[in-house]
């Protein structure tokens, strides 16, 4: 289905065709004065010049064209050349009744589909997810939904960082304490256990306990450089330490990821490309990309237009040790290899915009991969506390990712237990419900590449621009259309009627903007565009339901017209929320 836009478009360029103009001259957009009008056409300005006549009577005449339009019930010209423009409830109706039939409410998909890879999530092995890890798993898993549902296909991949110093730091403290674990004995050639010697409790605590030990004791630190060059290299018993470790972390990393409702195709990490790293060095050697650069090994990717300073891309050190680089260009042409993708998408922190440049720029010019592939870089801002500052906890600590789920649920269990309507089993799995809504559309409803406040009580309110209020309009639904089939009604023989009532076509108009919202969130990668969207239709459905007698209607056809267009405003919004990753309650 064309957009709604688009077919209005559509019949403005035909009158314009009509009254001798051209018909590009016909593009309409939304009213910037909606209490005159719902869209309004500038073309007759934008012709005046062309045709050497003024523009109000160029209005004129396309008004004129439009007398018996389908499309239009009001065509006014207005000074100094505008069309001010109303669409007919009959129209409105027929889009809508399109919609509901067709698959994905009519979504306009692509021609050709595209292949993704989407890294996110960035977790790193050996520590637990803190409320830092949390805009990348919920920015980046409402990006891969929002275009999978536009017909392409995502392969997403959590990129963890599983292979640098942090393992050396957990091997060494362990060889602290357990000195005469079979894993450190490198006569040993048996079988090692299969249980780790360790839980993930406290594989959590020996990471900043030897962390802390390396900046206080050089030996200490030396030791780990020195496990972390065993496990990379391959002896047998770091190796096996080091995938107790991957082991363990991967397990509770997913059991995290999942309360978050937060799942990746790959579990990857920069383990995965270690042995492909010689090759890939030794062929940028070959090809003359990389050059010694004061004993480092870098490949020059600045370019004539650059107005600010582009260091090179470092390639290895001077001491012949990898970087971040080196593995982020070995991971893309793995995928190259392994995926062909048509494009590979990034989400981090925003402060890393030059780092990506680099990389890019370096995978671009050493052909690493094809001229047609997408490298996109997708940088968000930070979640800070009302003090403007990055999140902590109440003493300055950085707060894990569950200790702030768990405090989103108890505060959306005190609300809701309050009135007392629900057991309290359903009333907690409910809290879990609204709690995820309430953190991801806080999250999600604010533009990717800006700083946010976290505010819980704001966050959590059933009021406002939130989570809770999305989803209590789609209970809100529910219920009647729940009472609507107790009095007897059938919502499979409801049928849309044309709107009677402002509120109930604005409804309708919300409705019918449904495609232009998912394919501008999917054209710019910005799932604020869903949030956006879907509180303004939340708020025209709320508008109509205060000022509509839907069930105590006596016409019963009329009555059906309003479930028929609730059945569709529920179905928008519960897509759309899936979008964002996230599900509805059935009752609250």
């Amino acid at each position: 289905m064309k957009k709604l836009l688009d077919l209005i478009s559509e019949e403005m360029g035909k009158a314009f065709a009509e009254a001798g103009y051209d018909a590009s001259l016909g593009k309409v957009s939304p009213s910037n004065r909606p209490d005159l009008c719902e869209y309004q056409c500038n073309g007759a300005m934008a012709g005046a010049k062309q045709y050497k006549k003024a523009p109000l009577a160029i209005a004129g005449e396309v008004a004129e064209a439009l007398k018996e339009s389908e499309v239009f019930s009001q065509v006014t010209a207005a000074a100094p050349g505008f069309l001010n423009l109303k669409v007919k409830e009959s129209f409105l109706c027929e889009y809508l009744t399109e919609m509901r039939k067709a698959e994905k409410f009519g979504l306009e998909l692509p021609q050709k589909s595209k292949k993704y890879v989407l890294d996110y999530g960035g977790a790193n092995i050996a520590k637990p997810l803190h409320v830092g890890h949390m805009r990348s798993a919920v920015i980046g898993e409402s990006v891969k939904r929002i275009l999978r549902y536009c017909g392409h296909e995502v392969i997403g991949d959590v990129h963890m960082g599983d292979w640098g110093q942090p393992m050396g730091l957990v091997v060494t403290e362990l060889q602290e304490r357990h000195p005469d674990l079979v894993y450190f004995d490198e006569s040993y050639t048996g079988e090692y256990p299969e249980e780790a010697p360790f839980t993930a409790a406290e594989l959590e605590e020996l990471y900043p306990t030897a962390s802390k030990k390396s900046k206080e004791d050089e030996a200490y630190k030396a030791r780990a450089m020195e496990n972390t060059f065993k496990i990379q290299s391959g002896v047998r018993g770091h190796r096996a330490l080091w995938q107790h470790i991957l082991r363990v972390s991967v397990e509770d990393l997913k059991k995290n990821y999942k309360r978050l409702n937060v799942e990746f195709d790959l579990w990857k990490g920069e383990s995965d490309v270690h042995e492909l790293i010689p090759s890939m060095v030794e062929y940028m050697k070959k090809e003359g990309y990389a050059h010694e650069s004061e004993g480092a090994l870098v490949v020059d990717v600045k370019e004539e237009s650059d107005t600010k300073e582009m260091p090179p891309c470092m390639i290895l050190k001077s001491d012949g040790a990898a970087l971040y680089n080196t593995t982020d260009l070995a991971t893309i042409m793995d995928r190259m290899d392994k995926f062909d993708p048509d494009g590979i998408l990034y989400l981090t922190d925003k402060r890393q915009e030059l780092y990506f440049e680099q990389v890019f720029r370096c995978a671009r010019k050493t052909k690493l991969v094809k001229p047609e592939t997408e490298l996109v870089w997708m940088g968000f801002g930070t979640m800070n506390g009302k003090d403007g500052k990055p999140f902590k906890t109440r003493d300055g600590g950085v707060m894990r990712l569950e200790t702030l789920i768990d405090e989103t649920n108890e505060e959306m269990y005190r609300k809701i237990a309050g009135n007392g309507e629900l057991p309290e089993e359903e009333a907690k799995e409910t809290a879990r419900v609204i709690g995820l809504a309430a953190l991801k559309y806080g999250d999600l409803s604010n533009q990717a590449s800006k700083d946010y406040i976290f505010d819980m009580e704001k966050f959590t309110s059933f009021e406002g621009d939130t989570g809770p209020y999305i989803l209590y309009s789609i209970v809100r639904i529910k219920s009647i259309l729940s009472k609507y089939k107790e009095q007897g009604g059938r919502l499979e023989n409801a049928l849309l009627r044309p709107a009677q009532s402002g509120s109930e076509k604005d409804l309708a108009m919300e409705l019918a903007a449904f495609g232009a919202a998912v394919r501008g969130a999917c054209e710019e990668l910005a799932p604020h565009r869903i949030c956006a969207y879907i509180y303004d239709l939340a708020n025209a459905f709320n508008r109509f339901y205060h000022e509509t007698r839907i069930l105590t209607e006596a016409d019963e056809e009329k009555k059906a017209g309003f479930i028929a267009l609730l059945l569709l405003t529920r179905d928008v919004l519960e897509t759309c929320i899936e979008l964002l990753g996230f599900g509805a309650p059935e009752r609250m």
